[in-house]
């Protein structure tokens, strides 16, 4: 079972030059972390959850199962697993707090700065064996080994890729963000019952999630589909909240790791799978930066029965043999 905290982070500084008294970052940790004689943390990993999630998304069959038991790729009586969650989401400080459209624009980096100062403030962690995470955490995976280069002994971000959101992956979002503004509803964030354009912004995210064969198996005929929409965007919607939607769906306008690409150190392992519709493949810019690595791979798996689309990134039983070989051949020291 995961021991779960919280971390008070005093004066934090946004990079919009806006401030905070304080900013809370929850978290998950599993095992405990081991030191070497100089003091050094060697299997402390941190793991990032995407857009919109939490912590808590990532605990089920599907990742933990796959990952964190005796034996397995990330085995917690062997590592000391850190799963926060990010500024802006979950139980860690966010608009819908209490300050609505009042609360700092926070941007990815941002984010990597309050995850940085929980590891090293609240856990007492000086340096990681692996930073990993899913869509958003995985485009935070390449921000972290350019700007804190030498703190991990290795990096694998799925289901991203690194150059700034353009193309559709900005539409779609620039979608959300236009529909939550333009809704007079929204009132400038001071809303005092959730207001309709949560729906659409929710259809868009179901939508963006998986693959058009998943959906069509799942909703073959007319009604079949119908009934599968709405029950899947009322359940995305029982956890929604408009503030907090649009910033996460904003914060992503300070991401352009392209430039900076050189600077990562550490080993790198980028999966992407061949039937994300947010990242798609077809595109090729994976294979065009990870070039600037100079010690990135980088992997696109195929579209099969076993993928779900963008989704697959949770579902570790398709990646998790090559995140195994991945620590072996990057042993750290």
């Amino acid at each position: 079972m995961p021991k779960s905290g919280d971390c008070h982070i005093k004066d934090f500084h946004f990079a919009s030059g806006e401030t905070l008294p304080e900013v809370r970052i929850h978290y998950r940790t599993f095992g405990k972390p081991r030191r070497d004689a100089q003091g050094v943390v060697r299997n402390a990993v941190l793991i990032l959850h995407g857009t919109g999630g939490d912590g808590e998304s990532l605990m089920n069959v599907a990742f933990t199962g796959e990952l964190f038991g005796r034996g397995q790729p990330l085995d917690a009586s062997r590592f000391y697993l850190i799963i926060p969650d990010n500024l802006g989401h979950g139980r860690s400080s966010k608009p819908s707090d209490g300050l609505r459209a009042h609360f700092p624009r926070y941007g990815y980096r941002d984010m990597i700065a309050a995850q940085y100062r929980l590891l090293t403030e609240g856990l007492q962690v000086n340096h990681l064996r692996l930073v990993m995470g899913t869509s958003m955490g995985g485009m935070h995976t390449w921000l972290w080994g350019e700007i804190h280069p030498d703190f991990m002994d290795a990096l694998l971000p799925l289901a991203c890729l690194p150059t700034q959101i353009s193309g559709r992956n900005r539409m779609w979002r620039k979608m959300i963000s236009e529909a939550v503004r333009s809704d007079p509803e929204w009132q400038n964030g001071d809303y005092r019952t959730q207001p309709h354009c949560l729906k659409i912004a929710a259809q868009i995210l179901f939508l963006m999630g998986s693959n058009p064969l998943l959906r069509y198996q799942e909703g073959p005929t007319q009604q079949k589909a119908d009934e599968l929409f709405a029950r899947e965007v009322a359940a995305r919607l029982a956890n929604l909240d408009a503030n907090d939607l649009l910033y996460s769906a904003e914060s992503s306008h300070d991401y352009d790791p392209g430039p900076g690409l050189e600077k990562i150190r550490a080993p790198l392992l980028a999966i992407n799978f061949g039937d994300d519709l947010i990242n798609p493949p077809e595109l090729g810019i994976l294979e065009q930066q990870i070039k600037l690595v100079r010690r990135g791979q980088a992997l696109v798996i195929p579209m099969s029965a076993e993928t779900v689309g963008h989704g697959t990134h949770t579902k570790a039983a398709v990646w998790k043999r090559h995140l195994e070989n991945f620590l072996k051949s990057n042993a750290g020291s």
